[in-house]
């Protein structure tokens, strides 16, 4: 058999990111292609960043013709509309631009399809109808392909909904007692690496794997709580007692999510998210599991191959708490901001005259700075300009420090400490930077 190649669509995910590397690992050639890769996950010459939502089916095809491409692994998806992407353009339009390309390009394609398991029935979000919009689209169309339904995947990485179970085992924290016992079947993430290899590996011409679905998952059933509990064995905090948060707090953070994406944040406490989490994840994966040969491992054997690290466990502490370092400074410059220049601007503006700060400059100084001041909380509450926020808040509190430190030196020894305090909200800052990235 001559190598074949796999283009992998969305390989900047975290699918997508680990079986791009896997099957290069196991001989095939694989070219990776997402909208955005960071930089460590620029692993080779064939991971190609490229507009993916705006190609239409001419460039599609001059891709597909370059690279001789045989499969098509599709593991683009987005959870929710907003600026970070729309449903319907994702996972129904791409999808049908896809079929129309591998249809007319005189090519043996295969389209490997990453769907979500569960009925069409208890569908109730635009992410679950557009995902089944595009699998019946798929399953109409003729041509050779695979919808494969993971359940929750676990992997080395963890982003989004990963990263939150994570977080939860990390911590003393349990979600309301309903999710908890919601099914949960969760699968290796090599355990699908393997399903592509498997049928990558196959003749197109092989009617037995023509056009299969197939649930991707632990065939034992298992809850929310018990996937938790393997990852707090994993964690060492299985003993720890905990405290379960009220459902009012788990529907206020999803509503918070919402909220933050609309800046431009993916956070996985979205009401997408919840509702899909409330749904559960079942499936069953004896018909896989009866055409590959492949037995799915078992939670246990999957986080037990890949026992918690002290990265690991930083990674999932900080995880939750990330996200109120960034709330806290957003609302330090905001509301220091207006303090200065609505509610207290004549004290403000009084420092720097009892200082014998030029008089033409007091008021000009002090409605600048304030403006400065709620100028950087806007930024960092975006997620496109946090980091050049977060930057300018350093730059910012390093320059009251120093220039306190000329012109009013009797402040760093005033009762409230208020410059002392400016260096720990400087290190915060610089945490917020540092831990700024998702991927």
């Amino acid at each position: 058999m001559t190598q074949r190649t796999i283009l992998v669509l969305g390989a900047s995910g975290l699918i997508g990111r680990f079986i791009t590397d896997d099957l290069r690992a196991r001989g095939f050639r694989v070219v990776g292609l997402a909208r955005k890769l960071s930089p460590p996950q620029r692993m080779s010459t064939l991971d190609l960043e490229l507009p993916i939502l705006t190609l239409d089916t001419a460039a599609l095809m001059r891709l597909m013709s370059e690279h001789a491409v045989d499969v098509v692994v599709n593991c683009l998806g987005v959870l929710q509309d907003g600026p970070g992407g729309n449903t319907s353009a994702v996972h129904r339009d791409l999808v049908a631009r896809l079929l129309q390309t591998i249809a007319g390009s005189g090519r043996a394609i295969r389209l490997v399809h990453i769907s979500i398991p569960g009925t069409a029935e208890a569908d109730r979000t635009a992410f679950a109808t557009t995902k089944r919009e595009a699998d019946r689209l798929i399953a109409a169309s003729g041509i050779p392909h695979a919808i494969l339904r993971p359940g929750f995947v676990v992997a080395p990485s963890a982003y989004g909904g990963s990263a939150m179970l994570r977080a939860l085992a990390a911590l003393p924290l349990d979600l309301p007692a309903k999710e908890m016992a919601t099914p949960f079947q969760p699968v290796a993430v090599d355990d699908i690496s393997a399903t592509i290899a498997w049928l990558a590996a196959r003749d197109i011409e092989d009617t037995s794997v023509k056009a299969v679905n197939w649930d991707l998952m632990q065939s034992g059933p298992i809850t929310m709580a018990g996937v938790i509990e393997q990852f707090r064995f994993a964690f060492g905090t299985a003993g720890w007692p905990h405290v379960a948060m009220p459902p009012f707090m788990l529907d206020l953070g999803a509503r918070l999510g919402d909220l933050a994406s609309t800046l431009g944040w993916m956070s996985p406490m979205r009401s997408t998210a919840i509702a899909e989490l409330r749904r559960g994840v079942t499936g069953d994966p004896s018909a896989w599991t009866a055409a590959t040969g492949i037995v799915p491992k078992t939670l246990a054997d999957t986080i037990g191959r890949h026992p918690a690290t002290i990265q690991d466990k930083w990674f999932a502490r900080l995880f939750l708490i990330k996200a109120l370092i960034l709330a806290s400074l957003i609302a330090f410059w905001l509301v220091s901001g207006f303090i200065a220049l609505f509610v207290s601007y004549r004290a403000a503006a009084g420092i720097l005259t009892a200082h014998d700060f030029p008089p033409a400059l007091v008021d000009p100084v002090t409605i600048g700075t304030s403006l400065m001041d709620m100028s950087i909380g806007v930024l960092i509450a975006f997620r496109r300009t946090a980091a050049v926020g977060l930057a300018a808040g350093i730059i910012a509190s390093l320059g009251y420090m120093f220039g306190a430190a000329i012109l009013t030196p009797d402040l760093w020894i005033e009762p409230l400490g208020a410059l002392v305090k400016t260096g720990p909200a400087i290190v915060l800052m610089l945490v917020a930077l540092l831990t700024l990235d998702n991927r």
